[in-house]
């Protein structure tokens, strides 16, 4: 296990399924951060192919690759990925010790 990611067992689970309907050649997910959102940033997460991201991070865990964006992991470091239903959603969460602060509606964050 590396220091930068957790990964819950219900976002492992999570990933498998949308990583098993990706476009073809699709074998992982990517997490990135993005300067958006009425607090600064926002979490992104999009397919990849492992073997065209060289410099990333790389969490290999049950089955379910995810790569971590080298610009995201000062964001991203010691953070718990989860993925959480309630009555109304469904979404990956991100418990980040490094955030400041979130926007009301949780799409994003501050450092």
């Amino acid at each position: 296990m590396n220091n930068v990611l957790s990964i819950t067992i219900n976002a492992i689970d999570q990933i498998k399924k949308i990583i098993s309907n990706a476009p073809d050649g699709m074998d992982s997910i990517v997490i990135g951060v993005d300067k958006s959102g009425c607090s600064g940033y926002s979490y992104k997460l999009d397919f990849a192919n492992s073997s065209n991201l060289k410099n990333y991070e790389l969490i290999n865990q049950d089955g379910a690759k995810v790569l971590i964006d080298p610009k995201a992991t000062m964001f991203l470091l010691g953070s718990v990925m989860d993925y959480r239903t309630d009555k109304l959603s469904s979404r990956f969460v991100f418990d980040n010790p490094n955030e400041k602060s979130t926007c009301g509606c949780g799409e994003s964050f501050t450092i």
